[in-house]
């Protein structure tokens, strides 16, 4: 006696109904972009989607847009920045300065001194 979760087979060539038959497709536009090195990509997205500006070239990787005469250029890589640049950018010399004194204040207090 077969049980409930048996995997039966397909004889090949069988196919449901043909997929145009049982659904209708979501309407779709083809947009086009170009990069530095003249490649072109042609992607479909969704009608009532805006198309976004930039889109990366599979072949090379640079940026591509929509102008084909005037295709962007490349993208500056951030810097690689450390933690204390971060809290820099965040804090005052003067702020940094009365946040050590709170924190080493509270741990001579801890401690006893």
């Amino acid at each position: 006696m077969p049980s409930g979760n048996v995997i039966r087979g397909v004889r090949v060539g069988s196919a449901p109904v043909r997929p145009d038959e049982r659904h209708q497709p979501a309407p779709r536009q083809d947009v086009t972009y170009w990069c530095r090195n003249d490649h072109r990509i042609t992607i479909r997205i969704a009608a009532d989607v805006a198309a976004p500006p930039l889109w990366d070239c599979p072949r090379c990787g640079l940026p591509a847009g929509q102008d084909e005469h005037n295709p962007p250029g490349r993208v500056r890589a951030e810097p690689y920045k450390s933690h204390l640049a971060y809290v820099m950018e965040r804090r005052t010399a003067e702020e940094g300065e009365a946040l050590l004194n709170e924190a080493l204040a509270a741990l001579r207090r801890r401690r006893g001194e």
